[in-house]
């Protein structure tokens, strides 16, 4: 009878290697050998105890001892015999594994001379890290594409970038003659708008508070806006070690004409309304520090300036809404709090 290859008339090719078979058990000699071993000891102490004479030492072992002749050796003898077959076992066991793997080496061998040029070389495996490769490498270009794009929620309108500066101040302790090195950076930076530097005189709320911290960075980036962002942080830092936070003061906000006028130069009691800070313990605690502490009262007054000269080039730029808002952050009120302490409004 033919076998298939016969009946086709076609050859198959070289297919995959079949698996060995398993390795046969390990035969019984050992045990076999064991068994002969048990029964020569246990007829050798039998006959030794028969052939002794009566009232020799032999008869007077008793039956422990008589116990411990006849099955300690036998123990011994079946523990080397459990031994070598484990060992045999895994030997053969060893070997079965190496034959199989021989034998899924020679099948894939077998199966790369099958596969078409450009496919050789390349396992399923490789095959796969290059998909995984091209998938990241789309990722990539979708997230790059995600993170240029203008996010329209923190974009601000054009009507609002009205610029909050009207004109540069001029700050006679670091002006230096400019060089014709070409525009400075700030130059072609948008101006600051009112609502940014309004936001960003508060502060950001939290740590997730997006809005706060785009508008402190844009705030940032203008050298005299930043000096004042300076200053009023290391004053609400020192007061802060103090117990005085300005969310726990309630100011009485006042007008936006008595701003404007403050922005004119107007000082003493017709501006009182200014010192809306009406915090007894705050105000007490501030007034102790500014005569005890050097460093404290040198920094509220660097911070008093900033903010007269900031204000003052802002005011004009800034309609009553904004005056309004303005007097409500945290940097309006500690101004509030050390004009009280410091006379600016008497």
């Amino acid at each position: 009878m033919k076998s298939p290859h016969d009946l086709t008339g076609k050859d198959k090719g070289p297919g995959p290697a079949p698996f060995p078979p398993l390795a046969e058990e390990p035969g019984r000699g050992i045990e076999i050998a064991g068994v002969l071993l048990s029964l020569a000891w246990a007829l050798l102490i039998l006959g030794f105890l028969l052939i002794s004479p009566p009232g020799s030492d032999a008869n007077t072992f008793g039956l422990v001892a008589t116990m411990l002749m006849v099955f300690l050796p036998v123990a011994l003898i079946w523990v080397v015999v459990i031994t070598l077959r484990s060992v045999r076992a895994l030997r053969s066991e060893a070997a079965r594994l190496q034959a199989t793997v021989e034998a899924m080496r020679t099948s894939y061998v077998q199966t790369q001379s099958q596969l078409p040029a450009p496919q050789q070389g390349k396992s399923s495996v490789e095959r796969k890290i290059d998909e995984i490769a091209a998938s990241t490498r789309q990722a990539e270009t979708v997230l790059t594409s995600f993170i240029s794009r203008r996010d329209a929620a923190l974009s601000v309108p054009s009507v609002d970038r009205k610029a909050a500066l009207a004109a540069p101040i001029v700050d006679i302790t670091t002006e230096q003659s400019a060089l014709a090195l070409g525009s400075p950076a700030e130059d072609l930076r948008a101006p600051l708008s009112v609502r940014d530097f309004v936001r960003a005189m508060h502060f950001p709320e939290s740590p997730d508070d997006r809005e706060g911290f785009r508008a402190l960075r844009i705030a940032l980036e203008d050298r005299v806006v930043a000096k004042l962002i300076r200053a009023a942080q290391d004053v609400l830092t020192l007061l802060s070690q103090d117990g005085i936070y300005m969310d726990d003061l309630t100011p009485e906000l006042p007008r936006p004409e008595l701003w404007r006028r403050f922005a004119a130069g107007e000082r003493g009691r017709t501006i009182a309304g200014l010192g809306g800070i009406r915090d007894r313990s705050g105000l007490a605690l501030t007034a102790a520090r500014m005569k005890a502490d050097p460093v404290f009262r040198d920094a509220a007054h660097h911070f008093l300036r900033s903010f007269d000269r900031t204000f003052a080039v802002l005011e004009p730029n800034a309609t009553d809404a904004d005056l309004a808002e303005l007097s409500n952050t945290r940097t309006a009120r500690a101004f509030m709090l050390f004009g009280r302490v410091t006379g600016t409004f008497d």
